[in-house]
């Protein structure tokens, strides 16, 4: 299937349950969390969300039935690997070793006269020179191992992470709900800042916020100023709740901002709705998730959102979305987030990293700043687009 075919099939789909709901775009992405602008995007077929979680709330709060919602997540799953073979470039194909030159087989000595009995000489002793052969073989195939493991491995995305250790002798019990985590989240689905310790002649144009994650990969680049992280919870039982008790920050790391260039993904975007978050300010000795509301400013008048504190309640048929806003001007910060649960009885916590990695997180002040000149094909500074506009 073409790939424009697959993410417009994905697009109809999403398109249609937009419409059996009836509601405005800005009134549905308030429930989702999702700017109107950026749910349109979907509908239009413009943008393939990066995780199917947001299509999946879309489809349970428009009443769809679980072979609808199985469709949609297949349709998801292509339209998805078509952008992502769009983003990614085709590897030229690696160039074939020329055969080995053959060689002569040496010839066999002539036999001589046999050579006259002579005293047996005393045994020489080598001195020793590092690794006995077996144990340098043995080393050299551990090595192998390991970078053949590392590939297969690669980095993981959106993978939650393992909850805390089990005693010896007990198997894990598996938790009562699921997760996933988005962290290459732009305000408004298009405004962000990243660090990049480039020259602007040799950093990529601003992606679309669907492709930041490969974007910030490529440039090594690192979140600045602020980094957003979506926590989709759902429960695997739709009578048994999951009661969500706290959410701690932990930070691993502080050093000193980072000395790169920062470059800015957007020039004056403003959304009409702020989503409620959880507010975290990095700077502060012992950082805390600060429930903040939310603004809705589509109507003729800008309309407050509350924040919900904790607990949280979630089920399998009433999932729910965290997002943290993590903010730093003073450090480069690398933090994580822990989740307490219970249910059933049972309580624990859970540890949200970045694929198994702390968040990272550097203040951008004092740093050259650059804007995209979509007019120009170049990266200019904030003084130049002044001078422009």
């Amino acid at each position: 299937m073409p790939k424009d075919a697959a993410v417009e099939e994905f697009a109809g789909l999403v398109r249609a349950l937009k419409a059996r709901d009836g509601r405005s775009y800005e009134a549905l992405g308030r429930r989702l969390s999702v700017s109107a602008s950026t749910l349109h995007r979907y509908c239009s077929g413009a943008t393939v969300p990066e995780e199917f979680a947001v299509v999946g709330r879309l489809a349970l709060l428009c009443g769809a039935d679980e072979e609808e919602r199985r469709a949609l997540e297949a349709a998801w799953t292509e339209a998805d690997r078509a952008r992502r073979r769009a983003a990614s470039p085709v590897p030229s194909p690696a160039p074939v070793p020329a055969a080995p030159e053959p060689h002569p087989e040496p010839s066999a000595p002539e036999p001589g006269p046999a050579p006259a009995p002579t005293a047996p000489e005393a045994p020489r002793v080598r001195p020793r020179r590092g690794a006995p052969a077996p144990l340098l073989v043995a080393a050299a195939v551990a090595l192998v191992v390991l970078a053949l493991a590392a590939a297969l491995l690669g980095r993981p995305t959106r993978t939650p992470s393992a909850p805390a250790s089990t005693p010896p002798g007990r198997a894990a019990a598996p938790l009562p709900f699921t997760w996933t985590i988005g962290s290459e989240l732009w305000q408004g689905g298009c405004g962000h800042t990243y660090l990049v310790d480039r020259a602007p002649r040799a950093v990529a144009p601003p992606p679309v916020a669907a492709d930041s994650g490969a974007w910030a990969g490529k440039h090594g680049a690192v979140h600045g100023g602020e980094a957003l992280v979506r926590i989709t919870l759902q429960g695997r039982s739709p009578s048994d709740a999951v009661v969500l008790q706290a959410l701690h920050v932990r930070v691993v790391d502080r050093a000193a901002p980072l000395p790169w260039n920062a470059y800015r993904m957007d020039n004056g975007c403003g959304g009409a709705v702020t989503p409620r978050h959880f507010a975290v300010d990095l700077d502060r000795p012992r950082p805390l998730a600060r429930p903040v509301d939310g603004l809705d400013a589509s109507g003729a008048e800008v309309r407050r959102i509350p924040a919900v504190s904790f607990p949280y309640k979630v089920t399998s048929s009433d999932p729910e979305v965290l997002l943290v806003s993590a903010r730093t001007a003073g450090c480069d910060c690398r933090w994580y987030l822990e989740l307490e649960w219970s249910a059933g009885g049972r309580s624990g916590t859970v540890r949200i990293t970045d694929g198994g990695k702390p968040f990272r997180t550097s203040g951008t002040k004092g740093r050259p700043t650059y804007l995209y000149d979509s007019a120009e094909g170049r990266w200019i500074t904030d003084a130049e687009s002044g001078q422009t506009g």
